[in-house]
C-alpha cells in the first residue's frame, strides 16, 4: 500500500474532480482548465492537490464554463488519511505533490 507523508507542512489538500459534460466544446474546456490545477487519472477524473485559494480559484473557473442545467462537476475532498489509502487496479500513478514523499 502507498502511503504518503508530507513533510513539509504544506496547506494542500487532495481534491478528487469529477466531471459529466454534456457539450464536447464545454467539456475541452473543463478539461483544459483542469489540467492547470492537476493531474487526470481517468477520462473524466482529475486528482489535484490545491490549497484552499487554488480550490476556490478552480471551482469558480470550472463553474463559469458550465451549463448548470445540463452538466456536473463534483468535489471531493481526500483527508490526509483517505489519500494515504488510494489503491489502484490496472494504469494509474499515484498523484503527490513535490512535497510528498512515498514510503
Amino acid at each position: 500500500m502507498l502511503q504518503a507523508i508530507n513533510r513539509s507542512g504544506s496547506d494542500k489538500s487532495l481534491y478528487l474532480v469529477c466531471f459529466d459534460i454534456v457539450s464536447d466544446r464545454i467539456r475541452y474546456r473543463v478539461v483544459k482548465c483542469l489540467k492547470t490545477y492537476g493531474q487526470r487519472v481517468q477520462k473524466s477524473v482529475f486528482e489535484c492537490m490545491l490549497n484552499d485559494k487554488q480550490y476556490l480559484e478552480m471551482k469558480s473557473a470550472l463553474d463559469k464554463l458550465i451549463k448548470p442545467d445540463e452538466d456536473s462537476i463534483r468535489y471531493y475532498l481526500l483527508c490526509k488519511n483517505c489519500a494515504r489509502n488510494i489503491a489502484i487496479s490496472g494504469l494509474g500513478t499515484y498523484t503527490e505533490d513535490e512535497e510528498v514523499i512515498i514510503i
